[in-house]
């Protein structure tokens, strides 16, 4: 009797706008999960972004995020089920630790985090993409969604946490056209559990950026 290879680890990238519902829609797949928020540069790192005309730190940028570990830890994750991973405190901006991530050779994970698609090309180049997801709302809804969060997790002062809750409903349409132009499908909670089922049968989904 012959026997067939195992089928190759890939990933979903799951993205959207910080307070879209990433998290719990991953949470509620099942599927094991790649923060990409714990892979946000130090305070202390001279290359943060600011916003512009502002001295606040534009953590909404990819410039502020390390795209070229989480991309390593993907890889790592694909290749022997096993990776270690920053843990990171969004409330001092720091790593505070360090924490092992084991998903025993499951065929497929999920990596989410608001710059997922930052790294799609690179992940489909590598052969290690199953999809890429976008979560798309109402900006109102993910306006108070994602200010409730913060404020429930203390994560920045208040005023910093406002200003940056309205910056971001103003640019949360261009915010999708970005992820969508870098690769990603926007789609609602639903067409998203769905694509996620797909992956997980094998019907993988890939998209290149135009």
């Amino acid at each position: 009797m012959s026997s067939s290879s195992p089928s190759p680890t890939r990933v979903v990238l799951l993205t959207g706008p910080s307070g879209s519902g990433k998290s719990s829609l991953a949470a509620r797949s099942g599927l094991p999960v790649l923060r990409l928020d714990d892979f946000y540069k130090e305070c202390a790192d001279p290359t943060l972004p600011l916003v512009e005309g502002s001295s606040d730190i534009d953590w909404d940028s990819p410039l502020s995020w390390d795209a070229d570990s989480a991309v390593a830890a993907i890889a790592e994750l694909c290749a022997s089920g096993r990776t270690d991973v920053p843990v990171y405190d969004i409330a001092t901006s720091s790593r505070t630790g360090w924490d092992t991530l084991d998903i025993a050779r499951t065929p497929l994970f999920i990596a989410e985090g608001i710059f997922a698609a930052d790294v799609a090309a690179r992940c489909q180049e590598l052969g290690l993409l199953a999809d890429a997801i976008c979560l798309r709302g109402r900006p109102s809804t993910t306006f108070r969604r994602r200010l409730a969060r913060d404020l429930r997790e203390g994560r920045k002062s208040v005023p910093f946490l406002l200003r940056r809750g309205l910056r971001l409903m103003r640019a949360e349409r261009g915010i999708v056209a970005r992820h969508v132009a870098l690769g990603a499908h926007a789609c609602d909670r639903d067409e998203a559990l769905g694509r996620l089922a797909a992956a997980a049968a094998g019907r993988h989904r890939t998209t290149t950026a135009a």
